[in-house]
């Protein structure tokens, strides 16, 4: 196996999660001599300005369906992975109708599909009588034709990878025939860990946000979204001080994403910072926007408690949990119906609950002993996972489910593609 094709509804990690996912899966696989190319969408692929970033659909309408038909047949690639969650499809159902065109026009790579969303959303046409959508829903699922929220999509995959406990139990109860192709690769971190020093890292924090080197910092990362509960934070952070006038809260992360575009991200960054305004809450807070891996890795490593105030809970789907615990921090979250892995050591709190955050952050901060002993536990347990066990897991699948077939330039490399007449290389 030389190459796998990777259809992505999009590709900007530094905007979309699941965009993230797919670039630190396509550098894990390089690092064991397997290329990769992605299909993608035209402003995507301008974008990211890489040759092996290739748009081929406008958008993910039925229209732009024959383009990317035609698109995957012309790859060389042994194997097609469609990593899929409606949000990076733009909601869009053409999607789900692709292994049935593919497999309707020739095609016999294996198809993988990464479930990273599932048992949320469903198509509810306004044409036609929901009574008669529903039955149509459940008969198909129910000969395993196809399921009621993606179509074709899993029911014609050789192999569905989940990436969550939640999205795992659905999928078996509705498709309890797809049991044997139905595998479990937890993610991991959001970000490695930079090799920098404790003390260095926490003296260069305190210098770029003009806090004093005694300060106890603590820290919110990942996308600013209205759903991350960050004014429970805020308030909460503003009880905190009463007693803990040494605490500092730091918010590393950007706003714009494929969630909150644009006007929209911008009103919500500014409605933030009218809120620590409004809360007086001065030099005390520091929004980073933005930062590389490298540079929210060292403001990581030089804070002292992470938090996640999540309004739906805290869940393994969090690269932000992973990421904090990585990094060595004792983490305060909020309570989900669904509860974490025994092992994990994460301070729960009730979600949108002020008095309960305030609390929590309070205990943690007046207690050096819990905070190193809850971060020491969150260590050892992350340790189990990783990028190269992710990697490793993917190329037991991608080879179970290889055809022993060559047939269709399956021998070569990625960096040739019969796309439209021309060869482009990579």
């Amino acid at each position: 196996m030389n190459c796998i094709a990777i259809i992505a509804g999009t590709y900007k990690p530094e905007h979309c999660g699941v965009a993230h996912y797919t670039a630190r899966l396509r550098y894990t696989l390089k690092k064991q001599d397997i290329e990769s190319v992605v299909l993608t969408n035209h402003a995507a692929a301008t974008e990211a300005n890489d040759s092996s970033v290739r748009g081929v659909v406008k958008n993910w309408r039925f229209a732009d369906l024959m383009s990317l038909v035609q698109a995957v047949n012309s790859t060389n690639a042994d194997i097609l992975h469609i990593q899929h969650a409606a949000g990076t499809y733009g909601f869009e159902r053409a999607i789900f109708l692709l292994p049935l065109l593919l497999k309707a026009t020739g095609y016999s790579k294996p198809i993988v599909t990464t479930v990273h969303e599932y048992g949320w959303w469903e198509w509810q046409p306004k044409y036609l009588p929901p009574q008669f959508v529903e039955w149509l829903k459940m008969w198909g699922q129910s000969r395993g034709w196809w399921e009621r929220e993606d179509g074709f999509l899993l029911s014609l995959s050789d192999a569905i990878i989940t990436t969550n406990s939640e999205a795992e139990k659905v999928i078996h109860q509705r498709l309890p025939q797809l049991k044997q192709r139905i595998f479990s690769i937890p993610i991991a971190a959001n970000v490695d860990l930079t090799p920098i020093e404790q003390s260095t890292a926490r003296q260069k924090l305190r210098q770029i946000c003009n806090w004093e080197l005694n300060t106890i910092v603590i820290v919110f990362f990942g996308f600013l979204h209205p759903v991350k509960g960050l004014e429970t934070l805020l308030n909460a952070f503003q009880k905190v001080l009463t007693t803990s006038p040494q605490a500092r809260l730091l918010l590393v992360g950007g706003v714009e994403s494929l969630a909150l575009r644009a006007q929209e991200a911008k009103r919500y960054w500014d409605k933030l910072h009218a809120l620590a305004r409004e809360l007086n809450l001065g030099n005390k807070v520091y929004f980073t926007g933005y930062l590389d891996a490298e540079t929210a890795s060292e403001y990581l490593t030089g804070a002292d408690i992470g938090v996640l105030p999540f309004n739906h809970g805290l869940t393994m789907k969090s690269g932000s949990l992973l990421t904090l615990l990585a990094h060595g921090l004792p983490v305060i979250g909020t309570q989900h119906n669904i509860p974490l892995p025994d092992g994990i050591r994460v301070k729960l709190v009730p979600p949108r609950n002020v008095e309960a955050l305030t609390d929590a952050l309070c205990q943690l901060l007046k207690n050096p002993d819990q905070r190193s002993r809850i971060a020491e536990a969150g260590c050892a347990f992350v340790e189990q996972f990783s990028w190269s066990s992710i990697g490793r897991s993917h190329l037991k699948i991608y080879q179970q489910f290889l055809t022993n077939n060559s047939e269709g330039g399956g021998s070569q490399n990625c960096s040739t593609w019969r796309g439209r007449g021309q060869s482009i290389r990579t």
